[in-house]
């Protein structure tokens, strides 16, 4: 009876202290709950958001001119792959008449590698002129590019893809032929991806597959992208009719992005009109944002960057050139506690750069679009900034 006895006490006890073992093994090990993935972010993404250092972002009491200067090697660094010389070797294969303006398609080398075809419009009269680079957005729309910006001629699949577009995004004009009235040269390319440059059924499956192959070769597609317009803004600049002090770059959306992006690390681009793409990293980090989908954000997505600067930190690069940004209150893609957060930052930079006049930042009661309303303001205040007359 003993030994049945303890035998009983044994099992017993086995089965008390064999669910408190379970137990404490599902807190021991990482399960999908704890470490797994959501959306498609590591839900424990929180952690790793705030821990991001940008450790050579702006603070206050930094003097600019030191932090600029490092900052700006640093930021180099990461986003230009390569530094390119190469002979621009530009060729005009077609003009049209415009009345006020001609349209030309040319070519030229916008890298080693790259010969791109590009719209070029040109004022009539006696220049020099401001310039314009026009920066395209991303929309997932890939058949159109520089497009987007200056209306086609001579392709009527594209002219009816472009008259859909600008229909929808940019009230009914075309921005670039807008500036061109108004006695600038313009410059619009498409990024490698779009247009031209693309390829018929071209969708962000096979972007986000370029983008692992760039990666693969050592090359991100943002950094591609980046060391594309600085080369553009600097063939802009080289061409006679060009008044270089007065080169600006224009873009909506992605083409904003591109555009403080290129004005933060090109000495040609001497002011920047900014769109519809500013906020914070960390703001943007919220389940759903595209920012964190890949496919598109590829193509802003530079490696390591935010181990050192946000992107208002990297947009404060080009102070103090004069700077326009604009964002909606009811744009889904930049959550608005992101967007002041970001506004603040500039401001603060352009503050210590001693030119806070130079920078405008502000808040529409719209989405995501450049409407007409939005240009004609844009417009005025590239004016005032350039020291230009109305131009029509």
């Amino acid at each position: 009876m003993k030994r049945r006895y303890y035998g009983f006490k044994i099992i017993s006890l086995i089965g008390l202290i064999m669910p408190l073992v379970l137990s404490a093994q599902t807190t021991e090990y990482q399960t999908q709950a704890i470490t797994g993935v959501d959306k498609p972010l590591p839900v424990f993404y929180e952690a790793l958001r705030d821990r991001m250092p940008f450790i050579l972002g702006w603070k206050e009491g930094l003097e600019f001119p030191k932090w600029k200067a490092v900052a700006l090697e640093k930021a180099r660094e990461i986003m230009i792959p390569w530094e390119d010389s190469t002979p621009f070797d530009m060729k005009i294969i077609d003009t049209v008449d415009r009345g006020t303006y001609t349209a030309q398609k040319v070519v030229f080398n916008i890298s080693r590698d790259s010969r791109v075809l590009a719209y070029l419009l040109v004022p009539r009269g006696t220049g020099p002129f401001p310039a314009a680079l026009m920066l395209h957005d991303h929309g997932s729309k890939f058949d159109i590019g520089k497009e987007k910006l200056v209306e086609p001629w001579g392709d009527e699949e594209k002219r009816a893809s472009s008259r859909a577009w600008i229909d929808k995004y940019y009230g009914g004009r075309y921005v670039g032929d807008e500036l061109a009235k108004r006695g600038f040269v313009v410059l619009s390319f498409d990024a490698l991806g779009w247009g031209d440059r693309s390829v018929k059924g071209w969708n962000t499956d096979a972007q986000q597959a370029l983008a692992s192959n760039l990666m693969n070769m050592g090359i991100s597609y943002a950094g591609l992208i980046a060391l594309e317009d600085v080369r553009a803004a600097r063939f802009l600049a080289s061409l006679p009719d060009v008044d270089t002090s007065r080169v600006v770059a224009v873009g909506f959306s992605m083409g904003a992005f591109r555009s403080w992006q290129v004005a933060a690390l090109s000495p040609d681009i001497k002011a920047a009109v900014v769109v519809n793409w500013m906020a914070t990293m960390q703001g943007l980090m919220v389940p759903g944002n595209n920012q964190l989908k890949g496919q598109s954000a590829f193509t802003m997505l530079h490696p390591f960057i935010g181990r050192y600067l946000d992107y208002p930190d990297v947009a404060g690069l080009a102070a103090p050139k004069p700077m326009l940004v604009y964002a909606g209150e009811t744009d889904t893609l930049f959550p608005v506690p992101s967007v002041k957060q970001a506004f603040e930052k500039l401001q603060a930079i352009w503050k210590a750069a001693r030119a806070p006049e130079k920078l405008e930042t502000r808040l529409w009661p719209t989405g995501h679009i450049y409407d007409q309303e939005k240009q004609e303001a844009s417009f005025v205040w590239l004016d005032r900034q350039l020291g230009l007359g109305k131009q029509k």
